[in-house]
């Protein structure tokens, strides 16, 4: 029975090193990985700040295109107020 016990020992203190064998060929693995992922995304955001100057020059490109439509509109709808309005007093006036 004791040699039993002393086999299940020694079993048991293999299986826990091959386990953390295991284990930190698992960590350094993964640590590893992080590294590459890490560098990914670095490119990654390289690459998305190298295309904030073409959004930004399609930004303002945009927000000058409104102003400049909504500068028309407004003359647009100033005038077609003033005609109205004359049209209104000329037919007041008779």
């Amino acid at each position: 029975m004791e040699e039993m016990s002393l086999i299940l020992q020694v079993l048991t203190y293999i299986f826990t090193i091959v386990l953390l064998i295991v284990g930190i060929i698992a960590g350094i693995r993964i640590i590893r990985l992080s590294d590459k992922a890490d560098k990914v995304l670095d490119e990654l955001r390289d690459k998305v700040n190298s295309l904030n100057g073409a959004f930004n020059v399609v930004n303002r490109f945009s927000s000058s295109i409104d102003l400049v439509s909504s500068k028309i509109i407004g003359v647009v709808t100033n005038f077609i107020g003033k005609v109205l309005k004359k049209k209104k007093e000329d037919i007041d006036d008779e």
